[in-house]
């Protein structure tokens, strides 16, 4: 079965699952996990942060952020597309009792005069404004990528009007591929930083928030009371650490497969319009007379998975698990199909 559906879908490796048997092991609450201290160390230095936390989920590191850097009566800016806003339960306004300014944008992304625009004044009838929270890749912008530039741009909007910068880097690793910046430029830029170790890295469980030594007890706090709290965790943080050795630099294969496919998808009449690919998602739109899920079900009865995404749209998403081997099954499926 070749799954395009998302990257969330790989499973350990043979080495990974390895690593993850002989991994030493504790009581993370208590402390005294060293795999976790490790992978939360490894992290913590990769992008040059005081402090890792390591969390079952992106969501919840996305949310424990929000919560350490809003609160009641503040509003948070993001995108309307974002993973924050569309996908993590109305979570800014359960757990932080703070609203979003969801503004929209080109594939996910936001400009500085976009969000400049947006601050709210002082004003007695408006939330105060006091994060920003960026996506980088952008997931239903089809994988796009903000350019370095425009997010130093963004980081000066808000020293100017004493704004935190949060950003969801759920891909970021998959964004950095084959580009020039490096982690630690995107550490001394933002504020927070959540991860997810389980997309394209390939790891089955985790995600880790990047957070300044002020907010370390508070955000562990936060993790406990959001039920994050876990015990013989260094099984699943021993998996992380295989996936930072091993698994970041493959991701370009990942990008070339992406570019691969946009080209076979390019050559077949019933689709309409390609997100032009950026990284290791890709996104089209099929004609109006077809239906995507007649194309999704034609796929899956040839043993290949993916999703529609919309009222015209399917998301094919690459990685480990799938090679640029698959694709000649992929393309003898596309071009089986009958409109």
């Amino acid at each position: 079965m070749i799954d395009l559906r998302s990257d969330t879908v790989t499973r350990p490796t043979p080495e990974m699952y390895d690593a993850m048997m002989r991994a030493p092991i504790g009581d993370d609450v208590l402390g005294d996990d060293p795999t976790v201290r490790m992978l939360e160390d490894q992290m913590a230095m990769m992008f040059g942060f005081d402090f890792a936390l390591f969390c079952p989920s992106g969501t919840m590191t996305n949310q424990i952020a929000l919560a350490l850097q809003s609160g009641s009566l503040e509003e948070i800016i993001c995108h309307r597309d974002s993973h924050i806003h569309q996908y993590e339960v109305g979570g800014a306004a359960y757990h932080s009792r703070s609203s979003i300014c969801a503004l929209d944008g080109d594939r996910g992304k936001l400009t500085a005069d976009q969000i400049e625009s947006a601050i709210n004044p002082d004003d007695v009838h408006k939330p105060k404004t006091v994060l920003v929270a960026l996506e980088n890749s952008t997931n239903k912008g089809g994988g796009d990528i903000y350019q370095f530039e425009e997010i130093l741009k963004i980081k000066q909007v808000c020293d100017n009007h004493r704004l935190k910068l949060h950003l969801d880097g759920a891909r970021l690793f998959n964004a950095l591929a084959g580009r020039h910046e490096s982690l630690k430029d995107f550490g001394q830029v933002f504020d927070s930083i959540s991860i997810c170790l389980s997309k394209g890295l390939g790891a089955p469980v985790g995600s880790v928030l990047l957070t300044t030594r002020d907010h370390i007890l508070k955000a562990k706090r936060y993790r406990k009371v959001f039920g994050g709290g876990m015990r013989q965790a260094g099984i699943l943080a021993a998996a992380g650490l295989y996936a930072l050795e091993n698994h970041v630099q493959r991701l370009q294969e990942d990008y070339v497969f992406a570019k691969s496919l946009e080209e076979l998808l390019s050559q077949q009449a019933y689709v309409e319009a390609i997100l032009p690919v950026k990284t290791n998602i890709v996104i089209f739109d099929l004609v109006r007379s077809v239906e995507p899920q007649r194309l999704v079900d034609h796929l899956k009865a040839r043993d290949i998975l993916c999703l529609a995404i919309g009222p015209h749209s399917i998301r094919f998403v690459t990685h480990l698990d799938v090679t640029i081997d698959n694709l000649g099954q992929i393309e003898s499926a596309l071009r089986e199909f009958r409109v």
